[in-house]
């Protein structure tokens, strides 16, 4: 072992009941005011993304009709698959419709605990905010992880134009 500890280690806690001995959540009224401030904000921005989902997929889709009638001018691609734009659109749709329905989910169980005040439904708000930055963290991982192929990728693109190998 070190002499030192991990700056980056989660911290550790005593094991506790599931279920508190005493009642109530041990939520402040200023906690309680923070979330009820951001219920409405959660629920809009779930929303919107599930709009934004909707038109990424519609304008695939779309694309997808508009290329296939006018494919004598695309022509200035090459051998480039045009209609891979369209899988683009609409993958992007799909993707982006986990984080929105996390989002407004956790809302709406902030709302739900306001009328109910049921630690279940502040359990659930939770459960989808863990959600939520669980689904970004792998996105970003996922992410992270293809920046050094895409950079190897374009290494050798600018060498094979270089050396003239591709007209």
């Amino acid at each position: 072992m070190s002499d030192y500890e991990n700056p980056y280690k989660s911290p550790e806690t005593a094991i506790v009941p599931e279920k508190p001995q005493n009642s109530g959540t041990g939520l402040t009224e200023t906690m309680l005011g923070y979330l009820n401030e951001a219920s409405p904000w959660l629920r809009f921005i779930g929303i919107v993304g599930f709009i934004g989902c909707g038109l990424s997929c519609v304008a695939g889709i779309i694309f997808s009709i508009t290329t296939s009638a006018v494919s004598s001018m695309a022509e200035g691609l090459g051998n480039f698959p045009i209609w891979l734009f369209s899988l683009i659109y609409i993958a992007i749709g799909a993707l982006f419709f986990f984080p929105s329905r996390f989002t407004y989910n956790f809302g709406a169980k902030i709302r739900n605990y306001q009328l109910s005040r049921s630690d279940e439904d502040l359990e659930l708000a939770l459960k989808n905010n863990k959600s939520l930055w669980k689904f970004y963290g792998i996105l970003l991982i996922i992410y992270l992880s293809l920046i050094p192929f895409f950079i190897i990728v374009a290494i050798i693109g600018v060498a094979v134009s270089a050396t003239g190998l591709i007209n």
